[in-house]
């Protein structure tokens, strides 16, 4: 019975991995089928070039998860930073979703060793520190 229970948990996450990857090529169909300018419009909305929109959305929507965790981690209340200072938190977004650490940092995040060690390689770091409140 473990057995079968072990195979449904493996075949339902490649379901949803799979359902993942086509809702994302669909999203990049419905961005490559948009007007340019109004592409341009919804960056210039968002506080970032069209090119660093383009990155953010080829990297898929799960792209800075790791960021709400790391700011539990560190004690820093996600919403209060949306409310007080949302363009650093979209600019740290954008950051998190084109990260090259992401094995690292959710390696850290699982053992819960973030707090001591995100600041060897995160590149917010020095954004976090811009909040004053490290660790």
């Amino acid at each position: 019975m473990a057995t079968q229970t072990k195979t449904h948990a493996i075949v339902e996450s490649a379901i949803n991995l799979f359902s993942d990857w086509l809702k994302h090529r669909r999203e990049m169909r419905e961005l490559r089928d948009m007007n340019s300018g109004d592409f341009a419009r919804i960056a210039r909305d968002l506080s970032v070039t069209p090119a660093e929109l383009d990155a953010v959305v080829r990297q898929g929507p799960h792209a800075s998860d790791e960021l709400p965790r790391l700011l539990k981690s560190l004690g820093i209340d996600e919403t209060t930073l949306s409310r007080t200072q949302p363009f650093l938190q979209r600019d740290m977004i954008r950051v998190c979703a084109s990260c090259q650490q992401k094995t690292l940092c959710k390696h850290d995040l699982d053992a819960g060793t973030s707090a001591q060690h995100y600041d060897e390689y995160c590149p917010n770091a020095s954004a976090i520190d811009e909040l004053g409140q490290r660790p």
